[in-house]
């Protein structure tokens, strides 16, 4: 009887402990059977190539697709809302699949999940386009697909999201316009179409959209205004709009806009006047870059309780910096033209990280260099030295370089060349900042920016490689040097002279390992010597691939014994590959060597026998050795100058023989000839060692050869400038009287600009072409040994190289101005419609003339139309000056514009150029800037004077004609000018007057 008991108590237990489990098992929920057929579909389209579903995705939390650990970056998150079947049954909301480089398409299997809230498929490799069974989801808020190939329009089905709350197409390649049907989305509260290739502008619909709070539209093709609506959008925190395409003027109601807390606008010409009143104090990150911003900087700015990061570079800002304002912990005021004093006050503090670079500030001599403090270029001295480094303890140049070799991010590289082994000096400099200038004993850098975005607090500046580059000298790019904004590389004491630069890149953050980095787009512009040489340049797809080598040249020269290289990120490319915070410059090594030597450097043996050995003679005996060279070259000089010169009439042998120049020009050959003039002829020839030269054969009818000769002669050989033609020698023999310039490739301005040359010259090339005029003519009035006045500039006198850089030719009727003279009053030599009105009616002749003739070429730059060949359209405009004068009056400035540009222009340089042109015209000699004046105004560095004459002055007297001449007057007219002209004739006269 007991053991019947017991036997029936342990089998009711058995009993009751199988009932608790099955009750347990039973009550765990588990995903739907149907939502796990739908996961197996979505995972194939994907591209899924190993899907475990073995354990249940809403236990896990985790959708197993890969065998592997996990990778930084990488998330495969699901969530669950298991709430259903009392409790019984899974539902999936949430599924992200982040960073797994999946190649296929977006699923339109996730329209049977259809608890679906929210879809991040961001940093894949995923094609197509978002599939519109999605609409079908009645939950579903959030779609984020950023970082794909995602392709086509974007679909205008999207309006039908209508609880869509998050919207995010960033770095795909969608094309096309944005749809206006999205502005039905009006619980959208994030939407970023940054890095696609969108075009037209943004839809009005968008005004509908009040609940948003992060819009982003950089690096785009967009054109059209920003809309005023965005300042109606009362809970925006956040907007992005970096170099969107968008020109139009920004509406000041967004600078408003009291939730604000990140407003980033960069590189674009819609230009706000001053910067705006902004009364947002949750702002924290301010950014307003490269925007043609004037006036100073509002002193509410200094008193935003919560700005961290204050980006106003590259703009026009003037005036000072109060003495009590309070710098946010990252303040980039590069590329101004702010002035005054900045030491003293609270401005400058341990705390902050400010960047002065390119500015007008003044340093006393006493001042201290501090690591956080960006001073390169801030002040503008004339000592070269003092401007690049202020406050270094570097003031004199003991020695002069002529090649430059750095290894950009990494440590000292020893390559082997033809020439045996030299050293690429270690750029490593390990505590970059934001605002950082380095430099050695002849070069350094200037770096400014941090990487927004990125979570770090302290960034890296220099990255390096693992994996080995396909380059000729691999162990140059295994490090490399990068910059969120700016990054200049600068050598100083530096000699003068002709030099081909080498920038080596290659794109070692980003690897084509990993399909999704493929999508990658690093944009920058490159400049040498302040001239934009490469814009929108990406190493990737220069290099055509990542992990290659790309070598840029460039031949530049140098004037002042510096030379500077700039990387400058554009807000163009993609910010979010391989990771967030990802763009900007990259640079691997930087070469510059002569022109004339292919390679060069400093061999690596020599660099070690003097480290060795004791170093004090070494500078005595290189200091005897540079004195006699130098010496032995002026004795040359000087013997040249004066054989050239004192021997011309005697006929005795310059330093070009005849013979010499008849084998070069094949005798004379007339197929040769390029040039026929008044003065003789001009003929292409070729040295035995290749260099082109032109030969100006003066001709012995011209009554004034000989002496036009000698004055020429005297002028030119002393001169030497980047800008101005250059005269290789002379020839004076059996009567023959020679000028052997160099050749220049693209014959003269006014070939270009009026004639059949083909030239195609954009906005960009007209300015530089104006800019080098000048310069070349503020050096012959200002910086030349003695005073040199022009007196015949003219399109058909500028001459442009292979690079369309501008060069003054035709000294012939240039006159040296002493010192000691306000004016000369001579016989007047010059061109009809490019003549200064004092010179041509009284011959009163100072830099002034040549300052009125650069007007006038300056506006025939901008109009493309020629003033010699002017034709009145009606008779209040008599000239074109007048012509642009009345335009400019009425604030048509457009129509002045060369209808050849197509609307490709700056407007702010155009209006400027336009300034300029009437204001050195102005009908008053003393009204007229000096020409160093003009450099500065049109590199926007000063303010143009408001002094522009009223139209009637610019009437007969600037276009002269013979019979408004007066009486005691000789004219005499020549087919064409003696020099540059005859190289390149066309239909303007020269005229000579010569009073009795």
């Amino acid at each position: 009887m007991i053991m019947s008991q017991s036997r029936l108590c342990s089998s009711l237990l058995f009993i009751l402990t199988l009932i608790y489990l099955v009750c347990t098992v039973s009550t765990s929920p588990s995903l739907h059977p149907d939502e796990v057929e739908a996961l197996k579909e979505i995972a194939s389209t994907l591209g899924v190539k190993h899907l475990n579903l073995s354990e249940d995705p809403c236990l896990t939390k985790t959708l197993v697709i890969t065998q592997d650990v996990l990778k930084e970056g990488q998330n495969s998150t699901i969530r669950c809302d298991c709430s259903f079947n009392n409790n019984n049954t899974c539902h999936i909301t949430h599924f992200i699949l982040k960073t797994f480089s999946l190649p296929g398409r977006l699923p339109p299997e996730f329209s049977k999940l259809q608890y679906l809230e929210l879809i991040d498929l961001c940093r894949n490799y995923l094609y197509g386009s978002i599939p519109m069974e999605w609409a079908s989801l009645p939950y579903l808020k959030s779609i984020t697909v950023c970082a794909n190939r995602l392709s086509g329009d974007i679909p205008k089905g999207l309006g039908k999201f209508i609880n869509l709350t998050q919207l995010v197409l960033e770095a795909n390649q969608f094309s096309g316009t944005i749809p206006k049907e999205l502005g039905n989305l009006v619980n959208l509260e994030g939407l970023a179409f940054s890095s696609n290739q969108l075009v037209g502008g943004v839809p009005k619909t968008f005004a509908r959209l009040k609940n948003l709070t992060n819009l982003r539209f950089s690096d785009n093709l967009l054109n059209g205004s920003i809309p005023e609506f965005i300042g109606n959008l009362s809970k925006l925190q956040r907007l992005e709009l970096y170099a969107s395409g968008l020109t139009e003027p920004i509406p000041e109601s967004i600078f408003r806009l009291e939730n604000l807390i990140d407003l980033r606008i960069s590189d674009t010409t819609a230009g706000l006047g001053q910067v705006p009143l902004i009364t947002s104090k949750s702002l924290k990150f301010l950014v307003l870059r490269n925007m043609n911003l004037t006036g100073p900087i509002p002193t509410s700015l200094w008193d935003l309780p919560n700005l961290m990061t204050l980006d106003l570079s590259f703009n026009r800002l003037t005036g000072e910096i109060p003495a009590d304002a309070s710098a946010p912990k990252y303040t980039y005021l590069a590329g101004n033209m702010l002035s005054g004093k900045v030491e003293s006050g609270a401005f400058l503090t341990a705390s902050t990280n400010i960047d002065l670079s390119y500015n007008n500030f003044t340093w006393s001599p006493s001042c201290k260099e501090r690591k956080n403090i960006n001073t390169y270029e801030s002040s503008r001295p004339r000592n070269s030295l003092t401007r690049l480094l202020p406050c270094s303890a570097i003031n004199q140049c003991q020695n002069y370089s002529r090649s430059l070799h750095i290894n950009c991010g990494g440590p000292d590289v020893t390559i082997k060349n033809s020439r045996g082994r030299f050293l690429y000096e270690g750029d490593d400099y390990g505590v970059t900042g934001s605002a950082t200038t380095y430099y050695g004993k002849n070069w350094g850098f200037s770096n400014t920016g941090d990487f927004m975005d990125d979570a770090i607090t302290e960034d890296t500046y220099s990255v390096s490689s693992e994996s080995s580059v396909s380059a000729k000298y691999p162990e140059l790019y295994q490090n490399a040097r990068r910059s969120p904004l700016s990054l200049a590389y600068f050598a100083f004491c530096f000699e003068n002279g002709s030099y081909n630069v080498k920038l080596h890149f290659s794109e070692i953050q980003f690897s084509d390992e990993e399909p999704y980095e493929r999508l990658g787009k690093r944009v920058f512009n490159i400049y040498v010597q302040g001239r934009l040489i490469w814009e929108d340049f990406n190493i990737r797809v220069e290099a055509n691939g990542t992990h290659k080598e790309v070598i840029r040249e460039v031949n530049t020269t140098v004037t002042d014994n510096t030379l500077e290289i700039r990387l400058y990120w554009a807000g163009k490319g993609t910010t979010i590959i391989p990771k967030r915070g990802n763009y900007g410059s990259l640079i691997s090594a930087i070469s510059v060597c002569p022109s004339s030597e292919s390679e060069c450097g400093v061999p690596v043996q020599t660099l070690t026998v003097t480290k060795q050995h004791k170093p004090r003679r070494y500078p005595l005996i290189l200091g005897m050795t540079a004195l006699l060279v130098s010496l032995a070259f002026l004795i040359l000089g000087l013997f040249y100058w004066r054989k050239c010169v004192s021997n011309a009439d005697a006929g005795r042998r310059g330093s070009f023989s005849l013979r010499q120049l008849k084998v070069a020009t094949e005798d004379f050959n007339p197929l040769n000839k390029i040039g026929e003039g008044g003065f003789g002829s001009v003929y292409k020839g070729r040295l035995p060692d290749g260099t082109l030269i032109a030969v100006k054969k003066l001709s012995s009818k011209s009554c004034q050869g000989n002496k036009e000769f000698v004055n020429e002669i005297g002028v030119i050989a002393c001169l030497q400038h980047p800008n101005l033609v250059k005269l290789y020698g002379c020839c004076v023999e059996k009567n023959q009287l020679l000028l052997v310039y160099e050749y220049l490739e693209n014959n003269c301005l006014a070939d270009a600009l009026f004639g059949r040359s083909g030239l195609k010259l954009d906005w960009r090339t007209r300015h530089k072409i104006c800019l080098g005029i000048a310069k070349g003519l503020a050096f012959l009035h200002e910086d030349s040994a003695v005073k040199i006045i022009h007196r015949d500039i003219k399109g058909t006198n500028i001459l442009l190289d292979k690079d369309l850089n501008s060069k003054i030719s035709d000294f012939g009727l240039a006159r040296l101005h002493e010192d000691n003279q306000s004016h000369i009053t001579t016989r007047v030599a010059g061109t009809i419609g490019y003549m200064a009105p004092e010179y041509a009616m009284r011959g009163h002749l100072t830099e002034k003339a040549d300052v009125y003739s650069f007007g006038v070429v300056a506006m025939e730059i901008v109009s493309g139309k020629s003033n010699a060949n002017y034709t009145p359209d009606n008779e209040c405009c008599v000239g074109l000056l007048d012509w642009a004068f009345v335009l400019h009056k009425k604030g048509a400035f457009a129509e002045i514009l060369d209808p050849k540009l197509e609307g490709v222009f700056d407007v702010m340089e155009a209006e400027r150029m336009i300034k300029i042109s009437l204001l050195c015209s102005n009908k008053s000699p003393t009204l007229r800037p000096s020409m160093s004046e003009v450099v500065k105004m049109l590199q926007g560095e000063t303010e143009i004077e408001q002094i522009i004459s009223d139209p009637g002055v610019y009437g007969d007297d600037l276009r002269f004609k013979p019979s408004s001449l007066p009486s005691d007057y000789l004219v005499s007219i020549t087919s064409s000018c003696e020099s540059a002209y005859d190289l390149y004739p066309l239909s303007p006269e020269s005229i000579v007057f010569s009073r009795p």
